[in-house]
Parts: structure tokens; sequence; C-alpha cells
């Protein structure tokens, strides 16, 4: 629970530091937006705009808040079977060879981030290594190669701005409405003052906790496809075996909630509207009923 109240405050978050800079502008220099059609631009210039300023910054605070370290130089024979794992993967997967890093947590997780296919990230925690044989972490590689080369990350960016664009449109919008008639001013797309405000940040919320649920119904969806994807590259019993042994783990996790969606194992929360990963059982069920 305490997972879903995050991902939605953060997404939440950004929304209203953005109006409010829309707002100061707005009231400092006396901006009009140009009735609704020059508000749904400044929308998309917000919501799209953070969205990528994001997804560029991606691997940064992925390596900054799990403390991973990039495998520069192989130090031991495991960083060295990590290293080839990664590159016959990629290769087979059609892109360019990832950082890869290791990151010191208990909980068995892997994540790929990055703005671009060729320039990624994949990064697995100690916890993974030690947990598991060097075929199921071969399967989970597999699973984070497919992330990449399916290019999820920039997807999740396209349709969290695109998300995010009509939740900053519909709410001033809706807001201006009810302003207006709360007021007896009517400007098209625009509204004023303190309540005004306050109303559009309240339709955020709403239109935000909406906007969450489409964004984990994708991330459920990539889930099986980068499964399918592990499977073809660490062979499906191996990305079985591997999700078996999640299982144990599911729930528990370290990676910060910025970056959970990204992850391999993904915690389930309390409503299946907000869960990041489809539930291990189905993953499961649906790698034994793909073709061989």
């Amino acid at each position: 629970m305490m997972r879903v109240l995050l991902f939605v405050a953060t997404n939440i978050a950004v929304l209203v530091l953005l109006n409010i800079v829309l707002f100061i502008v707005q009231g400092v220099f006396h901006v009009r937006l140009g009735g609704y059609s020059g508000l749904l631009v400044i929308a998309a210039v917000m919501g799209m705009g953070g969205s990528f300023i994001s997804l560029a910054m991606s691997k940064w605070i992925a390596l900054r808040t799990t403390g991973a370290q990039v495998i520069q130089q192989p130090h031991n024979e495991a960083e060295r079977w990590l290293l080839d794992t990664v590159r016959s993967e990629a290769q087979k997967a059609g892109i360019g060879m990832p950082d890869v890093a290791i990151y010191d947590a208990p909980d068995m997780n892997a994540f790929a981030t990055g703005m671009r296919r060729d320039h990624a990230l994949v990064a697995v925690s100690t916890g993974l290594l030690h947990s598991m044989n060097r075929d199921q972490v071969q399967a989970v590689l597999g699973h984070e190669i497919t992330h990449v080369a399916n290019g999820d990350m920039v997807t999740m960016g396209l349709i969290q701005g695109v998300l995010n664009t009509f939740v900053i449109f519909f709410a001033r919008v809706i807001g201006s409405i009810i302003d207006n008639a709360l007021s007896g001013n009517r400007r098209e797309g625009e509204g004023g003052g303190v309540f005004y405000f306050i109303i559009v940040m309240v339709l955020q919320t709403i239109l935000g906790i909406f906007a969450s649920m489409i964004v984990m119904w994708f991330s459920r969806w990539r889930e099986f496809r980068a499964d399918a994807g592990g499977a073809r590259l660490g062979g499906r019993d191996n990305m079985v075996s591997a999700l078996q042994c999640l299982a144990g783990n599911q729930g528990e996790t370290t990676l910060p909630k910025a970056i959970q969606a990204f992850g391999i194992s993904g915690a389930g929360g309390i409503s299946r509207l907000f869960m990041s990963h489809p539930p291990i059982e189905e993953r499961i069920a649906a790698l034994r009923t793909m073709s061989s």
C-alpha cells in the first residue's frame, strides 16, 4: 500500500510543481494561454517535457538511489560472467551493450532503465546473485534486456507524458468551468484566484490517480512480454524457475519507489489496479502456455 501511495504521490507532486510554475508565470507576467488551444499546448509542453526530463535522468537517478556500482573492469569471475552474459544477450536482442551494475541489497531484484536502447543500464542486486543459480540469473538478465530491446522505458515515458498532458489540461478546463460558474466570470480555459488553484489541485489529484491506473496496466502488460523475452534468451524452464524463486521474495523490495516498476520482482499492491507487476503465478502460467 505504501508503494502505491508513494508512486501516486510522486506523480501528483510533479504535476503540482509544474502548475505552481504556470500559475506564477501567469500571475507575475500576466501571460494568457489563448483559450483551450493555448492551454493544450502548454499542458503538452509541461506534461511531455517533465516526463522526458525524468527519463533522461533515469540512469543517474537509479545509480544514485540504489548505490549501484557500474562494472568498468571485472574484479572477479562472477563479474566477468555477468558482463559476458549481458553482452551475449544484448547481441541476440539487437541492442548496444548496456552498462552493467551491481547494487547491495538483500532482496532478489534487477532492473533496466535508460533513455536509449543502445545506452541503457542493467543492474542486479547482490541478493539475486547470491540466491539464484546462474541459469536463473541468465533468464532474469534476458528479461531486463528484453525491456530495453522493446523500448519499454521510452514507451512508459510517452504514456506518462500524454497522461500528464491530459491531467493538466482537463483539470484546468473543469476548474475554469467551476470557478466561472461560482464567480460569474467567463474566460475560456482560464480561471483565477486561490479558489481556482485549489480546485485545479484537487482535480489533478483525482485525475492523476486514474492516470496511474493506466500506467500500471501498461506496466503489467509489458512484464508478460519481458518474461517471454527472458524465456527466449535464457530458456523457458530457467525463466519459470527464476520466477518461482522470486515468489518467496514477493512483496519484499528495497528498490526506490521511482524505479520499482522497472524491477523484475515488483511488489504487489493492495489493489490490482495499482500493481506494477502481475502476480507471479500468472506470469508462470503464461510462460508455460508459451509455444516453445
